[in-house]
């Protein structure tokens, strides 16, 4: 079912706008995409909505509480928010995350909000589905050195620096100020914008949907739009490849076969390279 699911959304793809949003957790989120779906309403786009939650180790459940945080666009009919749990799945986002981002393109969403988890030290993932990845930091939440260690300089298309209002606001713009430009600038391409921002009290919403705009018009300009989607449609198509090879080992193999290779590397009587050549002679 879904192959042939994908098979008919696929001549309905490529046209909406994918703008990730990512951030270290209890920066703000929630409330900037909710305040920036207003802003992209108030154009007359329909938007959608992907909110990544963190799935308990313990419980195997997940809050979604970004639906709380969202309750003004409920009743909208042109605002679909859907949450999803990651279900244990590294890099900030859920595992079926682009078969969502795709349905949702399909649907005539004009732009698609995706929110992960909260980004760390490996979760960068959402740069691989989004157009425009979009990176939240607030004041008191970590010094530059665990900005670099996170890996944000290397997956910001824009910065945004929340909760602006507060004490500390000005430290961190000089922080990432003097990060970019010891990173040094290519003067061909993209140099991510700093925008500071209120999220709860929609102040500098404006500037930052404007700063999106002008990173989708460079892509565009430049070809980098295209090369993106081409790497995000490359990436899919080896997870899904390598999702089918492993129930091919299973199906050829056994898990008995498996679990004597297995044995045999723990037990020193022959090495993973070997036994991975064995397995994959049977193709």
């Amino acid at each position: 079912m879904l192959r042939e699911v994908a098979a008919l959304l696929a001549p309905r793809t490529g046209k909406a706008q994918i703008v990730g949003i990512t951030g270290s957790p209890g920066v703000g989120k929630s409330t900037s995409t909710s305040v920036l779906v207003s802003a992209f309403r108030a154009r007359g786009l329909r938007v959608g909505v992907l909110a990544v939650d963190p799935t308990s180790p313990f419980t195997g459940g997940a809050l979604l509480g970004d639906r709380v945080r969202m309750q003004q666009h409920a009743t909208d009919p042109e605002v679909y928010i859907r949450s999803m749990a990651s279900r244990g799945h590294l890099g900030g986002l859920a595992w079926a995350t682009p078969q969502a981002l795709r349905v949702l393109d399909a649907a005539g969403c004009d732009v698609v909000l995706l929110e992960t988890v909260g980004v760390g030290q490996s979760e960068v993932e959402v740069a691989r589905l989004a157009d425009t990845t979009v990176v939240l930091l607030a004041p008191g939440m970590g010094d530059g050195i665990q900005v670099a260690k996170a890996g944000i300089l290397e997956i910001a298309d824009i910065f945004v620096i929340n909760k602006a209002d507060r004490d500390g606001a000005a430290n961190v713009l000089r922080d990432l100020r003097a990060m970019l430009a010891l990173a040094g600038s290519n003067t061909q391409a993209w140099r991510p914008p700093i925008v500071r921002t209120v999220a709860n009290q929609g102040e500098g919403l404006d500037r930052l949907v404007d700063a999106v705009d002008q990173h989708r018009d460079w892509m565009e300009s430049t070809g980098e739009l295209e090369s993106r989607r081409s790497r995000r449609a490359r990436d899919e198509i080896e997870a899904i490849a390598m999702i089918a090879l492993r129930g091919k080992i299973q199906d050829i193999h056994g898990h008995d076969r498996l679990d004597a290779l297995a044995d045999a590397v723990a037990a020193g009587q022959t090495d993973p390279y070997a036994a991975a050549d064995e397995v994959i002679a049977a193709f």
